[in-house]
Parts: structure tokens; sequence; C-alpha cells
């Protein structure tokens, strides 16, 4: 489960809905969410009744927790504050971690899934088709998965959006399993 943190703006007097860049909201707050270790995988600004929602996606090698998520939208909130970047309506900061269903796109989404089971397709000189497998190692050139038992490479450039794959059962001891029936 994602982790999550919602924050109020304070009230501001209304006044007529003027447009606001994600861009240039992602530069007010990138460089806040850096300075908390974190990566800024995503911003949205949507309408919600007479406030706007602002959804911040952040993630981290090490996760986010839900601490991680509520320091930094205490962090994000007062940025946002100092400056007119999210106009004169009020708004609801949400920041989250991304689910499990999040594609992987980006070289460090790959390095992250490091022993999870993916699909994804992979277009090659043979054409385009859906390959399976526990990824094994990600680095700056590509991807190795397992498929039936096999450790294959994959460019980065070959590769579509990955889909991690929901696995049920225990974790192994050495991923934090006691054994004890917990």
């Amino acid at each position: 489960m994602p982790a999550s943190s919602r924050h109020a703006s304070k009230p501001r007097a209304p006044q007529a809905a003027a447009s606001v860049d994600e861009g240039r909201i992602a530069d007010v707050i990138g460089p806040v969410i850096a300075a908390a270790g974190l990566d800024l995988e995503a911003v949205r600004v949507t309408a919600a009744g007479r406030r706007r929602l602002l959804r911040v996606v952040v993630d981290s090698d090490h996760g986010v927790s839900l601490d991680d998520a509520a320091a930094v939208s205490r962090d994000l909130s007062a940025a946002l504050d100092s400056v007119a970047v999210m106009g004169d309506l009020p708004y609801t900061l949400e920041v989250s971690s991304p689910g499990v269903d999040r594609p992987l796109t980006e070289r460090r989404h790959w390095r992250r899934a490091v022993g999870r089971l993916v699909t994804v397709t992979v277009t090659d000189s043979g054409g385009s088709r859906p390959v399976s497998g526990r990824v094994g190692a990600a680095d700056a050139d590509g991807v190795t998965l397992d498929t039936d038992g096999a450790p294959r490479r994959f460019a980065y450039a070959d590769l579509g959006p990955g889909a991690v794959q929901l696995e049920f059962g225990q974790l192994p001891r050495e991923l934090g399993a006691t054994g004890d029936g917990d």
C-alpha cells in the first residue's frame, strides 16, 4: 500500500480560477523533495469543487513511509505557500508513493523492481512480444530478467512499460518473514 499524507492549504480569498502550470509547480517542489532524499515521480492538479487537489507522487530506493510522506508534505506546503504557483484558490496537497501498479518506465523504476516478477513488451528484430520474468538486475544499460530459469538481457530501448505482477504468499526469512505464524 502506498504511503500517503494530506495537507490543506491556508484558506485564501476566492478569485477567478487561473490555470496552474504543473511544470512550474514541479520546479518549486523538486528541490524540497530532493532535499528529503526522494524522487519526484508525478505532479497532477485537478479541480475539486471550489478547491484544487494537488497530487504529488514521490519515491526512493528505500520506499516511502507514512512518516516520510507527512514530513515532505509539511515542507512542500511551506514552499508552495511562499510563492504564488498555485494561484489564489485554496488547494489540498496530497503526497503519496507510487502503487504497485505504476508502470516501470525509468531506469530507477527497474532498479527498484529487482527481485520482483514483471511482465513487459519487448521489441527487437523479432518484433514485439510480451515477456514475463523476475528482475535479476538493472543497470545503466538494461535489465536482466530470469525467464524460465535462464537469465535474458534486454536493453532499455527494447522495453515497453513494465508491470509488476502481484505475488501472494509468505515472504522468505531474509525479507522479513518470522515463520512463527505472524
